[in-house]
């Protein structure tokens, strides 16, 4: 007796190898049938006896290819169809409404680069080798359904042999879109920063290899932009680098060849070494080993290292090449190919024009790439070997956060700094790649880009945007203008409640929680500037409230005081009484020592000194009265420098005591008088600091603990930029749990501004959801 049975399946089933999957367990167990793509999802239909088709049932969950993933699988029985007699695989059909998830972009398989590294092999040493287990995805798809036609790879028609391969159900590159081989695929070429061409094919690699063992800079095109690179060992090379892309001190990625050469520069634990040589690739910082073999400048602020391995065909070539000319400890700086502040360069025109001034030669391609991303970051937590994200962007987008409840489409745009834009799907929620600062027009186009490259491969409209409460931030001008031209209504949400929100989407938890947000900058609702917050979130009432906040210091001089982080040392002294310096000689009165005398009359006089409860610019200030950092050239800079000074065998840790206010205030001042007391006695910087960062553990734990008990709420939600900080993301957990909590954090994106845009969207899927139900 026959069985015929239909399965629809969504999730990250297309571009994965999934068809061929399904066609070779239907070979396996006998079945008749037909598979093909759909914007439902992937349609199956296999017919057999009920053996046969039990038995594919299970292979078909049980045995999934290396990059699919299931989202949803629905079943039905349906009537046997005479006389079929084969399982075929159907042309993809397209119709409005999309199920299907696009696969991020993964690191080159095991088959490919064996196929690269065997001289006999006619993709030998052929940059832009694949397959469906590997290669591009999100960078070069245009729209769904994911076949060539809809990628960047439609200009490029296949030679016989690859065509045999991509109509071969059995051959591990059917169906694989960017398939290509040197007869009929992407080229490179390396030319000067005029454009003139040097070499072409092969040799352009093997050029560019020399001329960065030579000392050169060079752009170089890569999977979602471009790369600027040079010699990682080199100090006058990485200088060079540093003075021409304007970024001093911030910290340079580098890649190196292998895991090999990997331990040669770093202390790499295991949970590390399975990011580094996984699928998605990110950057990983790892703890230097000591003596550092690369420049002291790579990293000059901080005792880890951003380490990534190759990714591409490209990059293994490369870095091939390059440890043959430069020995076992090769490694080159992967930067990203931008100005400061810029978005990464994307096309080979737009590189030539604002990279040449930094670049001295550029190795180019002719793959076009269609949506612009970054390398992600990464940091494994120590502790539970869990991921902390820096930057979420390749290898992970677009892959969703799955919310616990299902909703409306709402677009969340993100904040100013570090911004993302996020879009829900049901109970799904995309958020973008890492867009940047929305400081420039450039990045504001980036920002358009891919809203509209979402909501196309989505196949949805938002029907509700939200945005931060900053009435001036540019995204907040973007959703009002966007909400104008579409008649979508926009709510605004405080920057602190928006982080709160992310990670108890992430967590997918329903309940009331405290929610400690630290960082650097927010727009409060009483208009100050808020960062060091204790608030109450219900994600199922949307009830908010301010519990509790840090104690408030001045920022003397305003946004100048963020790059003058002395500004707030001497700011925050001046609210404990301290008018001139006592035994302590404050470290910045050589260099800035007017501008110090003149600033108790901003404060006096609240001129230009607002007031700001930030966390993160308690870290600055405490930064700067020890001496570590005067002025800063990137944020964050300051606090880096004061967890690198902990001595960590220290186990004092300051007092951090509540006070009765409204709301009650954690008197993070005495944090501060206790530093300067330690620094008028003599004791080391080290021990100061480690004493600090307990000390503030402490504070916001009894913080914590305090409102659990009076309002009965067990779990904590950690979040803002200051949880990047590996001290307190491994240690303010564990003692939230050593007092009976329950803390959630980040897993799946950063804890800093680059999660905003998801808080934003599952709070307007809430709102629309509560707004709904009142009208019933």
């Amino acid at each position: 007796m026959h069985r015929r049975q239909k399965f629809t399946i969504t999730g990250q089933v297309q571009g994965v190898g999934f068809r061929p999957f399904v066609y070779r367990i239907a070979l396996d167990h006998g079945v008749t049938g037909s598979v093909n793509n759909s914007s439902d999802g992937v349609l199956i239909e296999v017919q057999g006896d009920a053996g046969q088709v039990d038995g594919f049932s299970r292979d078909l969950t049980g045995k999934l290819p290396p990059l699919a993933r299931i989202v949803t699988l629905d079943s039905e029985g349906m009537k046997p169809i005479e006389g079929e007699d084969a399982f075929i695989i159907l042309e993809s059909t397209r119709k409005s409404g999309n199920s299907v998830l696009i696969s991020p972009d993964v690191a080159t398989c095991r088959d490919c680069l064996n196929d690269m590294s065997d001289p006999g092999n006619r993709r030998y040493r052929y940059p832009f080798t694949n397959c469906t287990n590997c290669g591009p995805r999100y960078t070069i798809t245009r729209s769904i359904p994911y076949d060539r036609p809809q990628t960047s790879m439609a200009k490029f028609p296949l030679c016989p042999k690859c065509e045999t391969e991509y109509m071969d159900p059995l051959d591990r590159r059917f169906h694989a879109q960017p398939n290509a081989c040197p007869a009929c695929g992407p080229a490179t070429w390396l030319t000067r920063s005029d454009g003139t061409v040097i070499s072409q094919g092969d040799e352009s690699l093997r050029g560019l290899a020399r001329e960065l063992a030579q000392g050169k800079i060079a752009a170089v095109k890569g999977l979602g932009g471009f790369h600027l690179v040079c010699d990682a060992a080199s100090h006058s090379t990485v200088a060079e680098l540093r003075l021409r892309k304007h970024r001093p001190d911030k910290p340079l990625a580098v890649m190196v060849a292998d895991m090999a050469t990997a331990q040669r520069l770093a202390h790499i634990s295991p949970a590390e070494e399975e990011w580094l040589t996984g699928i998605r690739r990110p950057i990983v910082l790892t703890a230097k080993k000591r003596p550092f073999p690369l420049a002291r400048s790579v990293a000059p602020d901080t005792n880890f290292i951003g380490m990534m391995l190759p990714y591409t065909p490209l990059h293994h070539i490369l870095l091939h090449d390059y440890a043959e000319l430069m020995g076992p400890e090769a490694a080159l700086i992967m930067t990203s190919g931008n100005m400061s502040s810029e978005p990464i360069c994307l096309d080979n025109d737009e590189a030539l024009e604002r990279l040449s001034s930094i670049a001295d030669i550029f190795l180019f391609h002719n793959r076009d790439i269609l949506i612009r991303t970054d390398d992600s970051v990464i940091r494994v937590n120590p502790g539970t070997g869990e991921p902390i994200f820096m930057r979420r962007a390749r290898g992970f987008v677009p892959s969703p956060v799955f919310l616990p409840v299902k909703g409306d489409t709402v677009l969340g745009v993100g904040p100013e700094l570090k911004c993302t834009l996020t879009l829900t799907k049901g109970d799904q929620a995309f958020t973008s790649q890492h867009i940047g600062n929305m400081s420039n027009l450039e990045t504001m186009r980036f920002h358009n880009e891919i809203q509209a490259h979402l909501e196309d491969i989505l196949q949805v409209e938002p029907k509700l945007i939200v945005r931060d409460l900053h009435p001036d931030y540019m995204t907040s001008t973007l959703a009002e203008d966007l909400g104008s031209r579409r008649n979508v209504p926009v709510a605004a949400l405080q920057h602190h409640y928006a982080h709160i929100h992310a990670v108890l989407a992430e967590n997918k938890f329903d309940g009331p929680v405290i929610g400690l947000a630290l960082d650097g900058t927010g727009y409060g609702e009483d208009g100050t500037i808020w960062g060091g917050e204790c608030l109450l979130v219900d994600p199922s009432t949307l009830d908010h409230q301010r519990l509790a906040r840090f104690a408030h210091i001045r920022l003397p001089g305003g946004e100048t005081a963020v790059k003058e982080p002395w500004r707030i040392a001497q700011a925050a002294l001046w609210e404990l009484g301290v008018r001139e310096p006592g035994r302590y000689e404050w470290p910045w009165l050589k260099r800035f020592g007017a501008a110090s005398r003149f600033l108790p009359q901003l404060l006096e006089k609240d001129i230009n000194a607002p007031k700001t409860s930030s966390c993160g610019r308690l870290f600055d200030g405490v930064a700067a009265l020890c001496g570590l950092a005067e002025t800063i050239s990137y944020e964050g800079q300051a606090a880096i420098l004061l967890e690198k000074a902990q001595d960590m065998d220290e186990t004092e840790a300051y007092p951090c005591p509540l006070q009765s206010a409204d709301p009650v205030a954690l008197d993070t001042l005495s944090l501060v008088a206790a530093v300067l007391k330690d620094l008028e006695r003599g004791v080391p910087v080290a021990k100061i600091a480690r004493r600090f960062h307990l000390g503030l553990i402490a504070g916001l734990t009894e913080l914590a603990f305090s409102f659990s008990m009076l309002l009965d709420i067990h779990h904590v939600a950690l979040s803002g930029g200051v949880m990047q900080n590996l001290t307190l993301a491994v240690e303010l957990p564990l003692a939230l749990q050593g007092a009976g909590l329950i803390p959630l954090v980040h897993t799946q994106l950063p804890p800093n501004d680059g999660c905003i845009s998801l808080g934003q969207a599952a709070w307007g899927m809430r709102k629309l959801l509560l707004n709904s139900q009142e009208t019933l």
